[in-house]
């Protein structure tokens, strides 16, 4: 079964798509119905699957998206920035305490979606009938978590670049204070923490590679035995794959690669 996969914004999630029947290319821009409604995607690859895969039957792509329908897109999305405009003055009406991120309109205009941020739950249905006497539509206000917020906004990391999320994470992956241990990382929260406020993502990139090469070498204060007898290891350079040794009998101090060093 040919299925195709369509990402609806840069560094988005991608979903698959049936496309029996057209001719269509990577990097194509077409029109599927999602759950929200009719909307219009790029489409990221194509690829062969069998159906005995599929946990849910598959929608099909409806069509090319035409140049109308590219005129339309760019439209909606130029009428975004006054949404969230107005929605922040009408949330500020109804005493709601929440940050308006960001609005999308399907491609129809037959559903507006708004996304918010905020610390609490929040009854935001006075807020929903308020917008839709203003845009006639209908209304989902959707609450994000501090990551989609920041990928959202957009921003630059600690490293100096734009970030990740914002770049081309799509999903994101859990990450943990193990993985920071893993790579002795210091567990300064400003050091390993991103703009948005939990775990730096790329603290996951690199986990699997230190998972793997501490298999090769032995662990903290563990004994060890050199060609100039017997020490215990004070530090390690992962990556380097050195070991840091302190032999008890005469207080001297070396570094020597894994190699050059054997488990008691």
């Amino acid at each position: 079964m040919k299925v195709a996969l369509v990402q609806f914004k840069e560094a988005g999630k991608k979903y698959y798509f049936s496309y029996e029947g057209l001719e269509i290319n990577p990097k194509d821009r077409v029109v599927v119905e999602t759950s929200r409604g009719i909307e219009i995607g790029n489409v990221y690859l194509l690829k062969e699957i069998e159906e005995t895969d599929l946990i849910s039957e598959l929608k099909p792509i409806i069509r090319m998206a035409t140049e109308e329908d590219i005129k339309e897109d760019e439209y909606n999305q130029t009428l975004e920035f006054s949404i969230v405009d107005k929605a922040k003055v009408l949330a500020h009406q109804n005493d709601l305490e929440i940050k308006v991120l960001g609005a999308e309109y399907t491609l129809d205009r037959k559903r507006l979606v708004i996304y918010f941020e905020s610390e609490t739950r929040v009854d935001f249905r006075n807020l929903v009938r308020d917008l839709s006497e203003v845009y006639h539509t209908r209304i989902e206000l959707r609450q994000i978590g501090p990551r989609d917020a920041a990928k959202m906004i957009g921003g630059i990391g600690p490293c100096g670049l734009i970030l990740c999320c914002a770049t081309f994470i799509g999903e994101f992956d859990t990450v943990s204070i193990k993985m920071a241990k893993n790579q002795n990382i210091a567990l300064n929260p400003q050091k390993i923490s991103g703009v948005c406020g939990k775990l730096l993502c790329c603290i996951k990139y690199e986990d699997e590679t230190y998972t793997e090469l501490k298999e090769l070498m032995p662990d903290m204060n563990e004994n060890v035995i050199t060609e100039n007898g017997t020490g215990y290891v004070i530090d390690l350079n992962i990556i380097a794959q050195k070991v840091k040794v302190r032999y008890p009998e005469d207080g001297k101090i070396e570094w020597l690669t894994v190699d050059q060093v054997k488990r008691v």
